[in-house]
Formats: C-alpha cells, sequence, structure tokens
C-alpha cells in the first residue's frame, strides 16, 4: 500500500507539470526523474512494433509492460489510483488470455480473460472469504464450478450465469448435504437432502423447499410417503412406523415437523455483492508527444470500450466507405455498482483504427397516430375491442396443450352478431351493429397459455381505457398496422389468402411454437374478422401478435433483412431516416456478434425455423432485427429509474420513458436480471461496423472493419403467411426476364429457404 501511494504522489506530480506545460505556465526546473519520463515520452517506435514502455498516464493511473500503437500489448499491469489492479496479458487494450485482477478490499480473480471479459477457468475470491473455482462465461459463473463459502458451507456442481443451475451438491457446515437439481441458485426439482442423524428426504422440491410427491427416511427404518407442501392444507401422506408394512400406515406423524425444525438450519448462501466492478474502471488513452500534435488533448477511455466524448443526436447512413468518411466520434461510460456477484467487461475498444464513427438517431415520439373520436377507423377500433373482449372473457373449460385434429379444422370459426343495444351475450354499446367471426378460438387460447399470456393483461392492453394507434402508412402488402398503447401487441390487417394460408398451416405452426420454446416465428395470439352492417358489408380480417420491439430500451436501428438485393434498400432521403424506419439488406452496415453458446442455438433454431417454413411453402419471410446501442445511454447516465427524458424531435414537447445506463447494466448484470434474457430477445451483444467496396458492383455483405459496439439486439422472423402461389410464380418468371434470378425475393421456397439461411449466417457470426 505505501509503494501504491508513492506511485500515485508521483504520477499525479508528473501529471500536474505535464498539464501546465501545456497551458504554458509551469516555470520551475524539472528534477532528474521527470526528465527521464519526458525523455522517454518523446521515443519515436515504429507503428505496429511492440516494445516494452512504463507510462504515467494524465490522470495518475500507471503501467509499465508491453506496448504497441498507444495500447497495451503483451503482459503489462496496469494500476488505477483507487487501487484496483489487472496483470496478466493484453491484446491491442485489452484483457486477454491469463490474467489476475484485484479490488481494494482484497477480492481478486486469476484466470482466463476473453475480450474484456472474466471468461475461461478462473479463481474468484471474494473480500468476505468466499472462493469460487470454475467456468466462466462473460463475467458469470457458468459451467462446471466449486464455491466454498466463508461460513464453511460449499457447493460443487453446475452453474448458469451466476447461478447454481441443473445437478449440484451442496454440502453445509454441519455435515448435512443435498444432491440434486437446481434451478436460479434455488433447489427446485428432484433431489435428496441427507441430515447428519441419519434422516433423508427424497423427492420433488420447489423454491428450496419439499414440494410434492416425495419420501422421508428415519434412521430405524420408519418413512412417510405421500404429497408435500408448507400448507398444511394441501399435504396428504402416509406414515410407516419401522417395522411394519405398507399396510400398515398411519397418520400420527405431522410433516410439517420437517419443515419447523429439520430445514431449519439448511440455509442456502446467497451471493456476495461487489460494489466496485471493473466496469466502474477507466483507462487515460495515452498520446505520444511526437505522435500527435501538443494541442491534442489525451483521450479517456472506459474499460467497456468507450471513449469520454460528446453524444451526436442523429444517426448518419453509413453505407460505403465514401459516405462513411468525416464522422464525429460518440461514446460514453458510466459507473454501476450495487450487483450480484457479476462483473462488467473489463476491454478497450481499439479507436487507432476505427473508422467513422456511428452517430445515434434521434428519437422521435411513439409511432402512429392515435385513434380518437372522428378518426375514420375510430368506430372499427371500437368493434374490435368489443369483439376480442367477448371473445378472451367468454367462460370456457380450462385449455389443454393437447388438442383434439377438430380444433385446427378451418371451418372452426364462430360468428356473434353486436347490436348497439346489446343482446344475450354482448354488451349495448355506442358504435353501429356489426359482426364478429372468432377463428379456431380453442387453438388459439391454447396459443395464448403457451406462450405464457394473461388474459387478464391482454384484455387490458388491447381494450382498456387507451386508444390504439395507427401507424402512419400501410405496409407493402397493403395491409394497415396497429398498436396497443402499451405497444405489446401488434394488430395487422389481413387479406383473406393470408387467412387461408394461416389456417391450412395452423396446426403445423402450433406443433411447432411448442417443440421449440426458443422459436424465432412470430408468435400468434389471436384471429378474428369484422363485418360491418350496412349496403357493402365489409369485411375486415386481422391478427394479433407480439410486438418485438416492446422494451424499455429505445431501438436506434430497426433492420428487415431477406437475403436478396432487387429493391432491398430504403427509398428515403437521408434527411428523413429516424430510430423508427426500416432499413433492409443493402442498408445493413454491421455484423451481429453473439456470444458463442447463444450463436451455436442460434443457427440451430434458424435452421429449425426454416426447414418448418420450407415445409408449408412458405417463402418471402424475413427477420425483423432490432438494435440499441448501449454508448447511446451515456447521455442520461444518471436519470432516475422512471425517469422521462426529451425526445429531439424538432423541438416537440413528447418525452418517452428510457432506462439510465445504471439501470440498463442492472438488468444485464445482476443474474436476477437475465430471466429476461432469451433467444432474439434482450440479448447482450456486439456489433461490427462493414463496409461495402466502392467498385460498382452490388455487395450484399460489406467488408469487417475490426471496428464494434456494443449493443442490446432483438430479432424474429416475421411475413410468414406467404406461399408461393400463381401470382408468385408469374412475379419470378417476370421478374427473372428483367432482373438477375437470385437476386429476386419471389423464389422457390426451398431456394429461398437457403439463400436467406446463407445471408443470415454471414451477418450473424460468433463473438471472438
Amino acid at each position: 500500500m505505501k509503494a501504491w501511494e508513492a506511485t500515485v504522489r508521483k504520477t499525479q506530480a508528473v501529471a500536474k507539470k505535464r498539464a501546465n506545460t501545456i497551458f504554458g505556465t509551469y516555470a520551475a526546473a524539472p528534477n532528474v526523474e521527470e526528465e527521464m519520463i519526458e525523455d522517454y515520452e518523446e521515443e519515436e517506435h515504429p507503428s505496429g512494433e511492440v516494445y516494452q514502455a512504463e507510462r504515467f498516464l494524465p490522470n495518475g493511473d500507471y503501467y509499465t509492460g508491453y506496448w504497441a500503437d498507444n495500447f497495451p500489448h503483451g503482459t503489462g499491469k496496469y494500476w488505477w489510483t483507487d487501487g484496483c489492479m489487472y496483470v496478466g496479458e493484453w491484446f491491442r487494450g485489452k484483457t486477454m488470455g491469463k490474467g489476475t485482477f484485484s479490488w481494494p478490499s482484497g477480492a481478486m480473480y486469476e484466470g482466463n480473460f476473453k475480450s474484456g471479459f472474466m471468461d475461461g477457468e478462473g479463481t474468484y475470491s471474494s473480500s468476505n472469504g468466499d472462493t469460487y473455482r470454475g467456468s466462466w462465461m462473460m463475467n458469470f459463473k457458468h459451467g462446471r464450478g466449486t464455491k466454498e463459502y466463508a461460513n464453511g458451507d460449499c457447493y460443487e456442481g453446475e452453474w448458469c450465469r451466476g447461478l447454481q443451475e441443473g445437478q449440484g451438491k451442496y454440502q453445509w457446515k454441519n455435515g448435512n448435504y443435498y444432491v440434486g437439481e437446481w434451478k436460479n441458485g434455488i433447489i427446485c426439482g428432484k433431489g435428496k437432502l441427507c441430515w447428519t442423524n441419519g434422516n433423508v428426504y427424497e423427492g420433488n422440491w420447489e423454491d428450496g423447499l419439499p414440494k410434492g410427491n416425495g419420501t422421508f427416511k428415519w434412521p430405524d427404518g420408519s418413512l412417510y410417503i405421500g404429497n408435500w407442501s408448507k400448507d398444511p392444507k394441501d399435504q396428504n401422506g402416509t406414515y410407516y412406523p419401522a417395522g411394519s408394512t405398507l399396510l400398515d400406515g398411519n397418520l400420527e406423524w405431522d410433516p410439517q415437523e420437517v419443515y419447523n425444525v429439520d430445514l431449519k438450519d439448511c440455509k442456502v448462501c446467497p451471493s456476495e455483492k461487489v460494489s466496485i466492478l471493473p466496469s466502474n474502471k477507466k483507462l487515460a488513452m495515452w498520446r505520444s508527444t511526437k505522435a500527435s500534435d501538443s494541442s491534442t488533448r489525451p483521450r479517456r477511455m472506459s474499460v467497456d470500450g468507450r471513449i469520454d466524448a460528446g453524444i451526436d443526436k442523429e444517426f448518419a447512413r453509413i453505407p460505403t466507405p465514401d459516405a462513411a468518411a468525416g464522422r464525429h466520434s460518440s461514446a460514453g461510460t458510466s459507473d454501476r455498482n450495487g450487483m450480484d456477484e457479476s462483473f462488467a467487461g473489463l476491454q478497450i475498444e481499439d479507436v487507432s483504427t476505427r473508422g467513422s464513427p456511428i452517430r445515434i438517431p434521434k428519437v422521435v415520439k411513439k409511432q402512429g397516430e392515435t385513434i380518437s373520436k372522428g378518426h375514420k377507423n375510430y368506430e372499427l377500433m371500437l368493434n374490435l375491442q368489443l369483439g376480442i373482449r367477448h371473445s378472451v372473457g367468454k367462460p370456457g373449460p380450462p385449455p389443454s396443450l393437447d388438442l383434439k385434429p377438430s380444433a385446427f379444422d378451418p371451418k372452426e370459426k364462430y360468428w356473434t352478431r353486436f347490436p348497439p343495444e346489446g343482446s344475450k351475450n354482448t354488451p349495448p354499446h355506442p358504435s353501429c351493429e356489426f359482426r364478429w367471426k372468432d377463428y379456431c378460438p380453442k387453438v388459439f387460447r391454447t396459443l395464448r397459455l403457451l406462450f405464457k399470456v394473461d388474459p387478464a393483461d391482454y384484455m387490458l392492453s388491447i381494450c382498456g381505457n387507451d386508444a390504439l394507434r395507427e401507424l402512419c402508412s400501410p405496409g407493402k402488402s397493403g395491409s394497415f398496422f396497429y398498436l396497443t398503447n402499451d405497444d405489446r401487441y401488434m394488430i395487422k390487417t389481413m387479406k383473406k389468402a393470408e387467412v387461408k394460408v394461416l389456417l391450412r398451416m395452423l396446426n403445423a405452426y402450433y406443433n411447432h411454437v411448442r417443440a421449440f420454446e426458443n422459436t424465432l416465428v412470430i408468435k400468434y395470439f389471436g384471429l378474428h374478422c369484422v363485418r360491418l352492417n350496412g349496403p357493402a358489408q365489409k369485411k375486415v380480417r386481422f391478427i394479433i401478435m407480439g410486438n418485438l420491439f416492446c422494451t424499455d430500451y429505445t431501438i436506434h436501428r430497426r433492420y428487415d433483412l431477406k437475403g436478396s438485393t432487387f429493391g432491398r434498400i430504403t427509398d428515403k432521403p437521408e434527411s428523413e431516416i429516424d430510430a423508427n424506419t426500416t432499413l433492409k439488406d443493402l442498408d445493413l452496415d454491421f455484423i451481429f456478434r453473439l456470444q458463442k453458446n447463444w450463436f451455436q442455438e442460434f443457427r440451430r433454431q434458424v435452421d429449425r425455423d426454416c426447414e418448418f417454413l420450407e415445409q408449408e411453402r412458405i417463402m418471402d419471410y424475413s427477420l425483423l432485427v432490432g438494435l440499441h446501442f448501449r454508448e447511446a445511454t451515456n447521455s442520461c447516465d444518471h436519470t432516475p429509474p422512471g425517469c422521462v427524458t426529451p425526445t429531439d424531435n424538432g423541438g416537440a414537447e413528447e418525452s418517452l420513458p428510457r432506462l439510465s445506463r445504471a439501470d440498463m447494466d442492472q438488468l444485464l448484470l445482476d443474474p436476477a436480471g437475465w430471466a429476461s434474457i432469451r433467444l432474439g430477445v434482450n440479448m447482450p451483444a456486439k456489433v461490427e461496423r462493414t463496409e461495402r467496396k466502392n467498385d460498382g458492383e452490388i455487395q450484399l455483405v460489406g467488408e469487417p472493419t475490426g471496428e464494434y459496439y456494443d449493443v442490446i439486439i432483438f430479432f424474429s422472423i416475421i411475413d410468414i403467411l406467404q406461399d408461393y402461389d400463381i401470382s408468385k410464380k408469374l412475379e419470378h418468371a417476370y421478374k427473372s426476364i428483367q432482373y438477375d434470378p437470385t437476386s429476386i425475393s419471389a423464389v422457390d421456397p426451398k431456394q429461398y429457404s437457403r439463400r436467406f439461411r446463407d445471408y443470415i449466417f454471414k451477418v450473424f457470426a460468433e463473438d471472438i
């Protein structure tokens, strides 16, 4: 500690001298030590050369070790002024390989790092005496590992995202031990708990307690068999004294004794709270006096790869190197604290090779126009809400996941008449008379159950006091889109042909989404039709589906990707592109990089989903992708939870709820926050900038630049109701005469599936 304090005093003195020299106020004669530092600063090295260096950085930090092009590269030690220290291997400014990170509290991690994260095999020793040895992934205990607690307890088994998950053994200091299944850090599933006095419980567990079928045995041979529950009303079973047979059972023993006595001391130790995280740290960027003009201020970089700078409020399009030239840097960093024993990434982006940085787009008000009284579709909205309330609120038997084939029959549809004065089954309403049709209601009720949609919340979102919002313009298909006020559901009008396709494939769709929980295929919740009374007898068919972008994160970029090139570029002028603009394949200038396990699951699921769509003769679907750039939240780092920040909308007094940077990292890094993360939703990832060659040829995927950004990514396969019918076959034949047949969207489902997968697996890659 004394050596550290001396280093701090020395480096701060040198930093003060350098600052005074820049502004012309330094007049005192330098001492020999400072002269040596300045002479060392002036030494030039060719670009790319790795050499040993000692750096007294402007903010008082200290680095010694191998250096290349203004970055730690090789083995080296970085010492922050608050006492945190990293010693180990570096690669272009990122901790990569074996190393040790230590905290002033005495906590220490020693093991493997990858791209700034604790990743691989490693040992973490906390300040309170806990020690974990085992596998890590992206700063989380993940895989096989052993944790020894300061109180003498020990857990050995499987971990997932920082918590016990799967099979594991927990042994208490007093000798009692549990062997069995865990979920989210809690005993859950099948397992056995053995006490040192010889008692044994073997059976089902839930939330750390016996729940369900189980057997309690005593050393003398007595046993209790039955259904266990903490609530005495739900328990039932039979007690068999030692020496008796299964026919001699009686109920003289109360199993509540196990809950109140035996399990009293069997408590699992909680995770440690860490107040100082590696992501709190910043690396002061070095700029040699020979390498840059003296007026250039040293830039300072956060350990998770961002440079302190202002945030541009608009997001420029960057499809080619020419268009990318001359943009300004944008990034930011923030403090994070008080999270469970999970650590933010320790990493530095290589800004010496960064091209034109991205600029965050202006955030506009919520999409769409609110349908209020006087709107042309106001009565249609009222009819829709009345029909949904009737369909969902109608009493019926509890849905079963095992549906009969008759439930999928296209003829399984029911009309209901809604007169203004009301009827036996419908309430009075202020709208005109209309008729309401439900398609396959049992199937969609079961789908909502399968997708864990609460009926009351579903009705409240669509039929509550808040009006729907109509998107400003219809899609290419001519369909109109409506959003619920809470953004949870999207309602799309449909053509009769699309309804027929969905009903034809409904059985296969249901089996697919039931078999694959992580399917990327869009979720459907209801299929309905409204027929308005009058001379025209107009029918409006519509489907209710989930909104992928219902999130507290601001979606800065959204893409609709198919893998074709003809017509696959946005026709909006640069000035009109904002965060709500959906860009296309030729607008894409990123490669999406997912963590290894996620990427492997992504590939498997895309293959499954495409095979399903190919079998159903579906084509022209696309992958909808949304990006939230984590750098963009720097401007609201200190926004309290639930607060709103003004949006940049031409001076309009609109505002949107946004997560602060600290709140967002709490969600990502606290293991409890991982419950909201699944394939395609709320996924932490990286994107790598690409640039297309300006050689006159159309390049579908650009060349990687090595420039990375941290993002939250969302994606789903949408538009799955276009089969390869006669109209698409004619479109294919006509366009094939004029254009390259491989560049158009209308192709055979088998060819479409193969091209779609080839393209998606190029723009999505494993984070290395």
